[in-house]
């Protein structure tokens, strides 16, 4: 018989049960065959700088989730096309309805609505799409809490980007000193869940690079309707959310979409590095291994669940990876590379720091802006899309294109690299 969680077991009953109902793997590889395989990925993509990591992990992730077959046209010939009719259903309907503005005025007239993805059925693809093909960061799911948006133009009906928000990172230094933020209080005590990330937030262009437009992605992250669906779907009052920039220091100006916008406030920049990942088909084998040789570790991380149903442990594929170098090891000098990011916070209310430490409650929290949709476009209209699409068309540098990577789909990785590399963060 088949695992299955049962929510009125803690981790030992989870445990004993799993054990007695799940066969071990017979492993088709040598620790040592293991350990190379993990260091030829590793040392590949640990010679690209970050840009070029950052398109070779969309390349890899479209290659993996939006597979091409060849087909053979009666006039065009030999031509790769999506396998999944689905998925190009998808994409000609995003592609068909792009925010294009016929003059540079059209931004005053938006109207930007946030559509909860769970509220419809072909929400979530329609998301997951956009995601992928609007930005040159991958798409990463999210372990915990997640609150999927896709931002319309309620007039128009027309795109304009995506937005996630989702359980908080636990531990961010500069965030944590500021709030005064003892771990015990934060975790144990549960004020984390008060918290939220904006783990997405990617507009689609032209309104990006015209218009500034994650900057209204980035204000809408603290729009009521995220407030409200965060009380109703998970019980506890936000107070506050955090997101971290694309490049930190690395960028060659130093400036993020979040500096100088109104309600955010920059608490420095993350410990500075980033894991290199090995190739899907090797995590897949690290995966048996530790099933194998560390099947406690496997459990607690892949399997184990809290009450409500969310992972015993976070962060499972991290953990996974660092400890499978560690036991292997994994040259130091290819499994990291320094790349600082910047930290953002918002606060919600006047008081959200006493809120966090506890030393208050819902009653006496005082908000701290208009947090409508409405509020917050205008305030992207007026402070920050207005000078750029102004200064833009004085220089005659803007741009309509809508650069939507779907052709990554059928791209070889050295023509993916010639076309799209200049682009990566735009």
């Amino acid at each position: 018989m088949a695992y299955s969680f049962d929510p009125k077991d803690d981790v030992e009953a989870q445990w004993q049960k799993w054990q007695e109902n799940t066969p071990l793997p017979t492993l088709e590889f040598t620790e040592d065959g293991l350990r190379e395989q993990i260091i030829n990925d590793l040392q590949y993509v640990s010679q690209m700088d970050v840009k070029e990591y950052t398109l070779y992990q969309k390349w890899c992730e479209v290659q993996d989730k939006y597979p091409a077959v060849i087909v053979n046209d009666l006039w065009e010939g030999e031509q790769r096309v999506l396998a999944d009719e689905k998925q190009r259903r998808a994409i000609s309907e995003i592609k068909s309805n792009l925010w294009i503005p016929n003059t540079p005025e059209d931004y005053l007239a938006l109207q930007p609505e946030m559509l909860y993805t769970n509220k419809e059925k072909d929400l979530p693809e329609l998301w997951n799409c956009i995601r992928t093909f609007s930005s040159t960061m991958k798409n990463n799911s999210n372990i915990g809490r997640n609150l999927n948006f896709v931002i319309r133009d309620k007039v128009t009906k027309k795109y304009l980007g995506v937005s996630c928000i989702s359980s908080d990172f636990l531990d961010l230094t500069p965030r944590d000193k500021h709030i005064g933020w003892p771990r015990e209080l934060k975790t144990e005590g549960g004020m984390i869940n008060h918290t939220a990330i904006g783990s997405t937030i990617v507009p689609l262009q032209p309104l990006g690079f015209n218009y500034v437009g994650g900057k209204l992605l980035a204000l809408l992250c603290l729009a009521d309707p995220v407030q409200e669906l965060w009380k109703k779907l998970y019980g506890d009052t936000l107070v506050s959310v955090t997101t971290t920039s694309l490049y930190g220091r690395t960028k060659a100006d130093g400036l993020s979409q979040y500096d100088n916008l109104d309600h955010w406030q920059k608490m420095g920049f993350t410990a500075g590095s980033v894991s290199f990942e090995p190739e899907k088909k090797t995590r897949y084998m690290i995966r048996d291994w530790l099933k194998v040789n560390h099947t406690r570790k496997y459990f607690e991380w892949y399997v184990a669940k809290k009450p409500s149903g969310q992972p015993h442990k976070r962060d499972h594929k991290n953990r996974s990876l660092q400890f499978t170098y560690s036991k292997l090891n994994i040259p130091k000098e290819i499994i990291r590379t320094d790349h600082a990011r910047g930290i953002y916070w918002s606060p919600l209310y006047d008081n959200s720091i006493e809120y966090l430490n506890k030393t208050i409650g819902d009653e006496k929290l005082v908000k701290s802006f208009d947090t409508s949709i409405e509020a917050l476009t205008e305030i992207w209209k007026t402070k920050h899309a207005k000078p750029r699409i102004k200064q833009l068309v004085k220089k005659q540098r803007n741009n309509n294109d809508t650069l939507f990577y779907d052709d990554l789909t059928v791209l070889p990785w050295e023509s993916a690299k010639e076309k799209y590399l200049c682009q990566v963060g735009r």
